[in-house]
């Protein structure tokens, strides 16, 4: 029986975030994960080269039933700090659109930072551990694993969501708060492709790879980014962003050609080319086989001066407000977060620890704070991993 100040289960940002910062303060660490290798989601984000963060961050980019719960860990713990560490071991790295920042390299070179963080802090890592059972003790708790058991004074919960299981995400971190008597939020996907429906499908199917700006709504919430039809809905980071948002049996509204009042473009093409058909007209401002998809039902194929200018208005609707009731999403199996999680309620904001179980701590994505795609939810790793590490 091994005995810790600290054990973390869960070795990914948020884990090791926490692990490095206890043990700076001089605590014995150990971290618990039952992958073969540690950091796992670091190495396969942002196609491999992780958008560790944004520039920008605010409440505003995080979901939560207590939208106010993040502002403390993102304020003491922001993105200039965890810049300024990857700076100090000389790691590259550029920004894309809206903030985001992206290693030039690899990310697997914030994953050795991290471990070299962990390495100078005398964090001990032991990976391929299958947690058997967690118990609360006198005077902490008691972690028996495939690879051992362990006691420590407090436990620290980084097992993240069930989002990509076939890097081993799973529910064991809520199935752990309900052990001990806390509320869980009704998880679901986040930041996951939408799928429509087999009449949808059959009709949108083969602009499968077109991918078009736009700006697209689900309720009080929108974003302009890029959409992407695929062979099963629409994805692309615009569509990505929605999901969040959406629930089933919603419609979302999506602008096709933002910025572009397409009955206007009509109306003036009916005056001035009175004798060229709608399509012809719109596939100049959008893809011909959009263009040809959406003019089918609506549009007979004739001249723009037999066209009536009520079903313009119909043609310039579809484009400019184009209503579309997904039928579901792709699921946990490719979302990039899960949404809900541990109720804030249960947990401090500035400590993480759970308000009735004196040394039990949870961070990064097992709590309801989800973040916007772009870097929130690594800085959410970071920032609450950061907070529980000066107190656990």
């Amino acid at each position: 029986m091994s005995e810790f100040d600290v054990i973390v289960i869960g070795g990914g940002a948020a884990g090791l975030m926490c692990a490095i910062e206890a043990g700076k303060r001089g605590r014995s660490v150990l971290v618990l994960d039952h992958a073969p290798n540690i950091g796992e989601k670091i190495r396969i984000s942002g196609g491999g080269r992780c958008n560790f963060t944004n520039r920008v961050i605010s409440p505003d980019n995080y979901l939560s039933e207590n939208p106010r719960f993040c502002v403390s860990a993102l304020r003491r713990y922001g993105p200039s700090d965890f810049i300024a560490l990857l700076e100090r071991y000389g790691i590259a790295y550029h920004e894309r659109a809206l903030g985001q920042l992206f290693c030039d390299d690899s990310a697997k070179q914030i994953v050795d930072m991290l471990l070299a963080e962990c390495l100078d802090a005398n964090v001990r890592i032991q990976t391929a551990a299958t947690i058997q059972s967690v118990q609360k003790t006198s005077d902490g708790f008691s972690v028996a694993t495939s690879k051992g058991a362990f006691d420590s004074d407090s436990l620290v919960v980084a097992t993240g969501g069930r989002s990509i299981p076939k890097i081993g995400a799973s529910g064991f971190g809520y199935d752990l708060a309900r052990q001990f008597g806390l509320k869980i939020v009704p998880t679901r996907p986040g930041l996951v492709p939408l799928v429509f429906d087999s009449a949808l499908l059959e009709r949108f199917r083969p602009l499968s790879g077109i991918s078009l700006h736009v700006v697209v709504r689900c309720g009080k919430a929108h974003f302009a980014e890029a959409l992407l039809f695929t062979h099963r809905g629409i994805s692309g980071p615009a569509i990505l962003q929605v999901s969040s948002y959406w629930r089933e049996g919603e419609a979302i509204r999506i602008d096709l050609r933002p910025g572009t009042d397409v009955f206007s473009v009509l109306k003036e093409a009916k005056i001035n080319r009175p004798k060229q058909q709608p399509l012809t007209v719109l596939s100049e401002i959008l893809p011909r086989r959009l263009a040809q998809i959406i003019c089918e039902p609506l549009v007979a194929p004739s001249a723009l001066a037999d066209t009536p200018d009520k079903v313009l208005r119909v043609l310039a609707d579809a484009i400019n407000d184009w209503k579309v009731v997904p039928s579901g999403d792709e699921g946990y199996r490719v979302a990039e977060v899960t949404l809900g999680g541990v109720d804030t309620s249960e947990i401090s904001s500035k400590t993480f620890e759970a308000n009735a179980v004196p040394g039990l701590y949870f961070i990064g994505e097992v709590v309801d704070v989800t973040g916007h795609l772009g870097g929130y939810n690594f800085q959410w790793a970071w920032s609450s991993g950061h907070a529980a590490g000066q107190f656990a």
